[in-house]
Formats: structure tokens, sequence, C-alpha cells
């Protein structure tokens, strides 16, 4: 079957008209803060609403069909349609003046990475700032589900979409439409942003920075309007604990927020990735509180304030959120945790790999997938003593199928090589080791803060060209779970079937 082109740059064209529609909002925001580029960002917003509509008008006469492939091809494609556009307010603002820092940001922003070339975030203007956070939160949950909800306009089914699209193996629908499974998603999406917003203000931040932080947490980005990222807000617990909370709801599969708020209270508690995912935070912070309190040096300038309520809270505290912070792949920081031990930075650098739920914003492999993989393990022992017993992974009380193990066993194994392989080529630009094998882990697991060179006070402006065009891909592959991205390097993907 031949790739349906028609459709594919149809859906690039809704995808501007996404893009363009938000780059507007943030012309308001220029507007009100009186910051001196809103014709620039208006001007970024017409130009892909303009390459939009084109766009859709030169293929109005497509076959309504959207096959598996044409799918891969739409989600892939589509953020670097994205991408591409999203540099625009950068370009036109002089911001970022270079296009290949301001792709990298864009493209940070869209997988929600959080990593940054800006040496002086707080010189930039508040509408830039303000688009920067929207791509985070565009791409949080998938732009590609958000059009998903109105793809019946256009008398197109959504499903293979979804399926390239929706993060993690968990295949939980909240109603059997795909239309109004993305609307619900969406609605709780935007309720959590809204709320935090709202607490944040009410704790003390202004509106601007409450917005902006409240963007970047419920995607689990991690872009700040402060140069000292969270840390700014040291002297303010408040604000942190805050900001944990929904970092931790954001890294919750989405669909136990649904149940939740429908009462099912009982079958969020009893899901067993989310139990799993409760106790790794907790013994995480654990470990780290404990090594922050006995070991690092409060008087250095990692932890700011340590004496506002106690040096046992504050370690409590930068512990909890660096932990969920990494697990969930925000990137936001408190601290700069490369300085509280080797055992802490060894240790956050091992939960890079982690990841919060299936069903969530996060990146990273997903608790669901380390669950399973270690469930099949433990099993192998038992296979070993019995192997003529059937003894199949269960997962909530149901059997996992072969098939869906030996995904989960591939997908690790490829994600893996690529950590290798992306900290190889990192080294061939002259990186040392710490550095290369943190820029790989961060970028593959969207997680922002890296090591060495590029730890939690440092950003990626010292990164050679090509070496920012790598990270990028990183990225991306890693935002959209390897497969969607890599099998489009495949020969047979292209051939006519």
């Amino acid at each position: 079957m031949k790739l349906n082109y028609k459709i594919i740059f149809h859906f690039f064209g809704l995808l501007c008209l996404f893009n363009g529609g938000f780059m507007l909002l943030s012309t308001i925001i220029s507007l009100v803060y009186k910051d001196g580029v809103t014709l620039e960002i208006f001007g970024a917003g017409i130009i892909v609403l303009l390459l939009g509509v084109v766009a859709m008008l030169m293929t109005k006469n497509h076959k309504k069909e959207l096959d598996k492939r044409d799918g891969y091809i739409v989600v892939a494609f589509g953020w670097i349609v994205m991408a591409l556009t999203g540099t625009l307010p950068y370009l036109i603002t002089g911001s970022i003046p270079s296009f290949t820092d301001a792709f990298f940001e864009t493209m940070s922003g869209y997988t929600t990475t959080g990593a940054s070339i800006l040496n002086d975030i707080e010189s930039i203007p508040k509408g830039v700032l303000f688009w920067r956070s929207m791509t985070h939160w565009i791409g949080g949950m998938g732009i590609i589900v958000l059009a998903i909800a109105i793809l019946p306009l256009l008398g197109i089914g959504g499903m293979q979409l979804f399926a390239a699209e929706a993060p993690g193996p968990n295949a939980d629908k909240l109603h059997p439409r795909i239309t109004d499974t993305a609307k619900r998603l969406w609605l709780i999406y935007f309720g959590y942003t809204a709320a935090e917003t709202i607490l944040l203000q009410v704790a003390g931040m202004s509106f601007f920075d409450a917005i902006n932080h409240s963007l970047c947490t419920l995607s689990t980005g991690g872009f700040s309007t402060k140069n000292a990222s969270v840390a700014y807000w040291n002297g303010q617990p408040v604000i942190q604990y805050i900001i944990i909370v929904f970092m931790f709801l954001a890294g919750t599969n989405f669909v136990l927020s649904y149940f939740a708020f429908k009462g099912k209270v009982q079958k969020a508690i009893r899901d067993e990735e989310f139990k799993l995912y409760f106790k790794f935070i907790g013994l995480f912070t654990i470990i780290a509180a404990l090594i922050i309190y006995f070991k690092a040096d409060f008087g250095v300038s990692s932890i700011d304030h340590p004496m506002v309520l106690g040096k046992a809270e504050a370690s409590f505290r930068h512990g909890l959120f660096q932990v969920i912070a990494i697990i969930t792949t925000t990137g936001f920081v408190t601290a700069d945790y490369t300085l509280w031990t080797p055992f802490l930075v060894v240790f956050f650098f091992g939960i890079m790999f982690l990841g919060g739920s299936a069903g969530s914003t996060s990146g990273g492999v997903k608790v669901v997938r380390h669950m399973i993989m270690i469930k099949n393990g433990f099993l192998e022992f038992k296979r070993a003593l019995h192997p003529n017993a059937i003894l199949p992974v269960r997962y909530n009380k149901k059997a996992v199928s072969g098939d869906i193990v030996f995904n989960i066993l591939g997908f690790f194994i490829l994600y893996m090589l690529s950590f290798i392989v992306g900290a190889l080529v990192f080294s061939m630009f002259q990186i040392d080791f710490e550095s290369a094998v943190g820029l790989s882990a961060s970028s593959l697991g969207n997680v922002g803060p890296a090591l060495g060179d590029f730890g939690p006070v440092n950003n990626y402006s010292t990164l050679p060209a090509l070496g920012k065009w790598w990270s990028a891909f990183l990225m991306l592959i890693g935002r959209l779970e390897l497969f969607t991205v890599l099998i489009l390097l495949t020969p047979f993907f292209w051939r006519n079937r």
C-alpha cells in the first residue's frame, strides 16, 4: 500500500494551525507585559498559520484513510514540523539568533526535556519565555493526542495516531471512542495546570512565574523563568512542596487521575505500577535525604536557606524534590546535586533511566516496563526449576502476553544501545566521559540536567553545534519511545506493499 501523502501533509497543516494559534496566545502575554516584541511574535504566529492554511488547502482533496504506516510518519515528522516552525518566535525576536540554538531550544521544549542553551533566562522578553513554556505544555500530552479530538471533523479516525503517540505500553482507555479519550486527558491536564497556577500564586509567586512553572510542571518539562530554576524559591518551601505534588501527579498515569475523579479511588491506589512508582519515590527520597543530612555541606551554595525549617526539613525537601524531578524527568532543580557526594551523583544518574508511569507526560523507560522485566526475571528462576510449568507474568492480576513481554525486553535493549551509541557520539566532540554519559542519558530520557559540564547549574550552550543536533535527535526518539522514529530508518518501512 502506498503512503497517503496528501493526508500526511494535510495533518502537518493542521499542526501548523495549532502552533500558530498558541503563538498568538503568547502575543497576548507579550502585549500585557509590554516586553517590546509583541509584533515580532505576532508575525511569527501569522507566518505559521499561513503555512498551515496553505498546506490544508493544497491537500483538501485527500483520501480520508490513515493506516498505521501513515500514522508513524505523521507523529515523527509532525514533531519535526512543530519544532521547525516553533523556532520562529526565537529567531524573529532575536532572543536566540542562531538557528541551531533555536531548534535545540524548541525541540527541548516539545519533547519536554528542559535542556536549555540560554545563559541569561531572566533577560529574555516575557512573551518569548511564555512561548518557551508553551512548547513544553503542547508537547507534554502530545500535540497528536490534542489533534485527535478534532479529527472526526475531517472524517478521519485517529486510532493509528494514538497507538504511535500514547506514551508507554499501557492500553487503558477512558472511553471507547479515541476522540473522547483525548478530550478527557486534556481536560485533566488543563485542570491540573490551572490548579497549580492558582496555588503557586497564593504561595507567593507572581502570576507570570506561576503560570509558566505550571505549564512546565504538568508537562514534566523543566524550563524555568529564573536562572536558578526553582532554587530561586529556596527560602519559600511551600512553593517547592506545591511543585513536588504536581510533579508527582504529572508522573502518574492520567487514566488513574480520571478514575480517582470519578470516585474510583481504590482502582487507582491498587494499580501495581502506581504502587511501585510511589514506593520508588519513598525509598529513594529516604536514601537521598539521609545522605544530604549527614554528608552534604550546608555551607556550600548548593542548598540555600537550610535553616528555614531546620536542617532535617531542608534535607528531606531537597532530597524529595530532586528524586521526583529526575524520576518524572521534569528536570527542575533546587540545588546542585553533583556537590552532594559521589554516591548521590551516581544515584541520580541511575534513576534517570527509571521514568514515570506509562500514560503520564514523563519520559524515560517507565515504571511498568521495569516492573514487568523484574517479574519476568524472577519467573525465569522458577521456570529453571519447573521447566514444564506455565508461569505467565501478571500485571494487575491479569496475565501479560508473551508478545508484550518480548516487546518490553526489546525496547529496553534498544534503549540501552541508544544510550551507549549516544554517549559514543558525544565523546567524538571531545566531551569527557562523565559529561558524555550524562548528556546521553539526559537527552534520551528527556530529563534536562545532566552531569559534568552540563550539570544542574550549567546549561547546554557550550555543546558544539553538531552535538546540539545529536542531542535533539536523542530527545526526539526518547520522547516518541524509540520505535516510532527508529522504524522510519529501516528500508522495509518505505517499501510499497
